[in-house]
């Protein structure tokens, strides 16, 4: 099986800069995505940035011009950069694989288990 695990949440300024990092590993045979999910309290979870393996991005309307998305497709790794971070960035951010276990097998999605995002001055 595969898991997918974050890192790099915590406490930041608004305005500041924060990187979140996302690993992909087990037994995995490839990454065809890997995005960034948010969720607030009471509120639904929602798209943040993804990247497909073949480079193409996404981003929600609300990040745009201030995440970066990136990814090392050797290494199943992806990577969120928030800069101008504002209050309602607040969330615990999920990073989400989309993946193939064997050669021909249907895609496969896993969740890491999220990171919390808090912004405060």
């Amino acid at each position: 099986q595969a898991q997918v695990v974050e890192s790099g949440g915590g406490l930041v300024q608004p305005g500041g800069s924060l990187r979140l990092s996302c690993e992909a590993s087990g037994n995995i045979f490839s990454v065809a995505s890997m995005g960034w999910y948010r969720q607030a309290p009471g509120k639904e979870r929602e798209l943040v940035a993804e990247m497909a393996s073949g480079g193409k991005k996404n981003y929600s309307d609300s990040v745009k011009g201030r995440f970066t998305i990136s990814r090392d497709i050797p290494e199943n790794t992806a990577k969120l950069l928030m800069n101008s971070v504002k209050p309602e960035d607040a969330a615990v951010y999920y990073c989400r694989a989309i993946l193939r276990l064997a050669r021909g097998a249907t895609n496969y999605i896993s969740w890491g288990r999220g990171t919390q995002v808090t912004v405060s001055p």
